[in-house]
């Protein structure tokens, strides 16, 4: 199966207007235009029904003592966790090309509506949580669900740039058995016995100015 973004390269540094933030030289960080990246594929398995995009940061900071604190640095040896943003499934196999934008483009404060894709873009796909959900969860401006993609914001003082999954699934089920809202890491256990092919794109993105390519 072959899988392939227009947007990036593979390993290559992720552009701005995919990131949900950029870097500011006064602030720190700034809101970006938040953008899906392209993405296409080709040559699915025979027997596939079904097809999901899944994009982790596996990078995060497993604990936020420091993140985004002036003087402070996330330390680079901290353990990790991943964090995710973007969960898309129950994608019909007559689609071979995600449009740049087409599932984000700007920034929604208090998140964006699901999991049904309005107006019915993507036929019967449908968008799971990212993780922004629970990051923002307790903030009277930003709080709310946040459904399908949301891009990179990394602590801007870690130590380590950030690397962005994004996985592909050839499924054997035309519709994973998940109700209402769900989250990533219950969509990639709804996954993992209906995979036939998978594949990956990974792009690279900081907010550390120090760090920058």
């Amino acid at each position: 199966m072959k899988f392939w973004s227009d947007s990036f390269k593979d390993g290559g540094v992720i552009p701005g207007r995919y990131a949900f933030c950029e870097i500011d030289p006064v602030s720190h960080v700034r809101l970006s235009a938040n953008r899906n990246p392209h993405f296409a594929w080709r040559d699915v398995p025979a027997g596939t029904r079904s097809l999901a995009l899944i994009c982790h940061d596996p990078d995060v900071p497993s604990r936020g003592d420091d993140v985004n604190q002036e003087g402070k640095t996330v330390p680079a040896d901290l353990p990790r966790v991943d964090f995710f943003h973007w969960v898309l499934i129950d994608l019909p196999v007559r689609f071979t090309t995600l449009a740049e934008g087409a599932c984000c483009d700007g920034v929604t404060p208090r998140g964006k509506t699901g999991p049904d894709i309005a107006g019915a873009l993507l036929g019967p796909a449908r968008h799971g949580l990212n993780d922004y959900t629970g990051w923002f969860a307790g903030d009277a401006d930003m709080g709310g669900n946040y459904f399908g993609y949301d891009g990179p914001c990394p602590p801007w003082n870690d130590a380590i740039i950030h690397r962005y999954v994004f996985t592909l699934y050839a499924l054997g089920i035309e519709r994973l058995p998940l109700e209402g809202a769900f989250t990533g890491q219950q969509a990639r256990q709804a996954i993992a016995e209906h995979i036939l092919a998978q594949a990956q794109w990974v792009g690279c993105y900081t907010l550390n100015p120090t760090l920058q390519p």
